[in-house]
């Protein structure tokens, strides 16, 4: 085994060094986790893959979704440590939740590791301790990890695995006292009103991007005055206008509080463009392209060499294949960035990586299917979210009347991408196959009788008439000739 260099190992080495744990500490739980599952987050035990018939990412994306529902109880190895039993596991996801990140995010995984390592005290004290690597990575076999070989042959793989870590990264690691924030803001900047709005300083490299609509017309100045003086917990690093200005209200060394992830606003720098009120939430031509060349900056200062767009959600929350590009909307139930810029980030990456330069184009995605036309209503569709919102109108700018829950509901009207529930209780976003799925045309009600419609027309004038029926039915039978 030989340490690659790839930034999960860094991202790992440094976290724990920067929790106190000594560099032995360090490499001695990551030759076990390696052993685990590889450093892969989502690495779910081989022998469940066949079992379930799920891969990593499709077992990861069933949880996050709710439709695995067993995950605390199936005795499957997932993530960095392999949590199997189900004390733990249902410890990890109730962690995940409480963030609002995936159950295979990294960073959650390592938050929420530290904190159960708190409660194994001789593992935790050695750690922070450790002078050898064979003495962390044995501590961490037999006291947390605890397989069912623990031979020492086993003893002496794990040792070698962290031995290979500490080796690569013992004598390059900065201490936290040693440390430096170096982080600059954009030159581009045309005005600046920073915010009390954020947590400072954030506690990730800048490695993601993140690029919101702000949901109105407004200049950077007006964007960032509102993020200044608002009473509600919101902010952005950066908000770009529609005339193309840029304001800075979060200053980039510090984490924003902007996409509902936490984890997510420690890596990225968060962008609100300005746009329409209504889907799909159109940006303007100046608007656009300062945001092209606001990212291209952010890249360059920030050491990016390449940004990566994934229409797989998966590949975004876990920042797999290189996609270090997220979206509101992986993290809470919101149309963000909004169809308009959503539609057009594999664009947004391609711009980007042209003004980096060489080695930097990213693969053409298939261009986006234009939306397709609803089903004739009355239709159906299946929410596939515990928490979907439905508003008094149909747009984000109408107030929220409640939630549907997981379900069938009938669609009986649609205007702009949102559809009106048959109960009268409200509208639903329709268009993010995330939330829900259109499941097709309803069942209608049989169509009536011809005979019985003509036989209340007939009714109808009769008794319009003031007529004896009787007699009236006696002359139409002798006129069809059936008296």
């Amino acid at each position: 085994m030989k340490a690659t260099g790839s930034s999960t190992e860094r991202t790992i080495w440094n976290y724990f060094c920067c929790k106190g744990f000594s560099p032995a500490g360090v490499a001695g739980l990551m030759g076990n986790l390696y052993a685990e599952s590889g450093l892969n987050p989502i690495n779910l035990q081989n022998t469940y893959e066949k079992r379930l018939g799920l891969t990593d990412a499709e077992y990861t994306a069933a949880v996050d979704s709710g439709s695995y529902s067993n995950f605390v109880r199936d005795s499957a190895g997932y993530g960095l440590a392999q949590w199997t039993y189900w004390s733990r596991k249902e410890a990890m996801l109730n962690y995940a939740r409480k963030t609002g990140a995936s159950i295979g995010d990294l960073m959650m995984q390592l938050d929420f590791m530290f904190q159960e390592l708190k409660g194994y005290v001789a593992v935790f004290q050695v750690l922070r301790t450790a002078r050898t690597v064979k003495e962390a990575s044995d501590i961490v076999l037999t006291k947390y990890e605890r397989p069912a070989n623990m031979s020492n042959a086993v003893k002496v793989k794990r040792a070698g695995f962290g031995q290979a870590y500490y080796d690569a990264y013992a004598n390059t690691t900065a201490t936290p006292e040693k440390e430096e924030i170096t982080m600059s803001n954009s030159p581009l900047v045309t005005y600046t009103n920073i915010t009390k709005n954020k947590t400072s300083p954030r506690n990730h490299a800048i490695d993601t991007i993140t690029i919101h609509c702000i949901v109105g017309q407004w200049t950077a100045k007006q964007g960032c005055d509102y993020f200044a003086t608002t009473d509600r917990e919101c902010s952005a690093n950066y908000v770009v206008g529609k005339d193309g200005s840029i304001g800075l209200s979060v200053d980039e060394a510090d984490r924003s509080w902007c996409t509902s992830s936490r984890e997510n606003d420690n890596r990225a720098i968060t962008i609100e463009v300005a746009s329409d009120t209504e889907h799909p939430y159109a940006v303007t031509d100046a608007a656009y392209a300062a945001l092209i060349k606001l990212v291209a900056d952010i890249c360059k200062r920030n050491g990016i060499k390449k940004l990566v767009w994934s229409t797989n959600k998966t590949d975004r929350v876990n920042h797999a294949n290189g996609c270090n590009m997220t979206v509101h909307r992986d993290y809470a139930n919101k149309a963000c960035p909004g169809q308009y810029l959503y539609d057009r980030h594999g664009a947004i990456a391609a711009a980007v990586n042209e003004i980096l330069g060489p080695g930097t184009t990213q693969a053409p995605e298939a261009a986006p299917e234009p939306v397709q036309g609803f089903p004739a209503t009355p239709f159906t569709v299946r929410v596939i979210i515990p928490d979907l919102n439905y508003r008094k109108g149909p747009g984000m700018s109408y107030a929220v009347r409640g939630q549907t829950g997981k379900g069938v509901f009938t669609i009986t009207e649609v205007q702009d991408g949102w559809g009106k529930l048959k109960s009268g209780a409200g509208w639903i976003y329709l268009e993010n196959p995330d939330y829900c799925t259109i499941q097709g045309v309803a069942a209608k009600p049989a169509e009536p009788d011809p005979a019985d419609v003509l036989a209340q027309e007939i009714a109808g004038k009769v008794k319009a008439s003031g007529l004896d029926p009787a007699d009236v039915l006696n002359r139409v039978e002798k006129i069809l000739g059936v008296a």
